[in-house]
């Protein structure tokens, strides 16, 4: 069984193609994919690329071309659910697109002719990356001024869609917005629903964890890049190498 480990951005895989047994590099759909043995266990590395129509594509490349029978998304996010602060990491429940909404055909949030909103991550898989990351040991390092503790991790609804949502009335309208139709949110991003929805119909297990990188408003994190660099690539390459050999 292969597993593809899928971020957003490069920074957010540092330093685990370098850790690859056999590593090696394939052109496919105008992306480089990375692939060879982590602990022993077959991986391919991918780059979703930005938003949700990138994401999808490639997470179906991943799954027709290079026969992925498991995909676990690694990236950072922005919190929205109280109590998920920046430097903790979120292990998505399921996804929903925020920004989808063909009312008045369909109700608010459902995706066209598949008669739901939320698509749900694959629950051993999820479990099995939950206990990776509570078993990590990962920290802030105090950097940025964060706690310096293992950060807490959180589990349940992470919300995508194709803009960055970075202002504090922004996620208000947004929270009540899914409030009102039973969706409670804890983290957004851009691509994560997108990838459950063609994992869903594949019939491929998915599980994602989300770095916080701010809260979504007018606080937000200055330094991102640094934040991914230094925080949320090392959190992913602890998180994911426990969940690789418990596989």
């Amino acid at each position: 069984m292969i597993l593809a480990i899928l971020s957003a951005l490069a920074a957010e895989q540092q330093g685990i193609f370098e850790q690859l047994e056999q590593p090696r590099r394939v052109q496919h759909a105008g992306r480089s994919f990375g692939l060879g043995l982590w602990h022993g266990q077959p991986v391919v590395l991918a780059l979703s690329r930005i938003g949700k129509v990138a994401a999808a594509t490639t997470a179906t490349a991943l799954i027709e071309k290079f026969g992925a029978s498991r995909i676990v998304f690694t990236g950072v996010a922005g919190g929205v659910g109280e109590g998920v602060q920046v430097g903790d990491v979120v292990v998505a429940a399921d996804f929903l697109q925020h920004d989808m909404n063909a009312a008045p055909l369909f109700p608010p949030f459902e995706v066209p002719l598949y008669g739901q909103a939320r698509f749900a991550c694959d629950e051993n898989l999820t479990t099995t990356l939950l206990i990776a990351a509570h078993a990590s040991g990962i920290s802030t390092g105090g950097r940025f001024g964060l706690n310096p503790l293992p950060p807490r991790i959180h589990h349940g609804l992470v919300a995508s869609g194709d803009r960055f949502v970075s202002a504090a009335t922004e996620v208000q309208a947004l929270q009540a917005a899914l409030r009102a139709h039973g969706h409670e949110a804890l983290a957004v991003e851009m691509e994560g629903a997108a990838v459950a929805q063609v994992c869903h119909d594949y019939g491929v297990p998915f599980a994602a964890m989300r770095s916080i990188s701010d809260r979504a408003d007018d606080t937000a994190h200055t330094d991102f890049a640094a934040f991914v660099r230094t925080v949320a690539s090392r959190y992913a390459q602890a998180v994911l190498a426990g969940l690789v050999q418990r596989l």
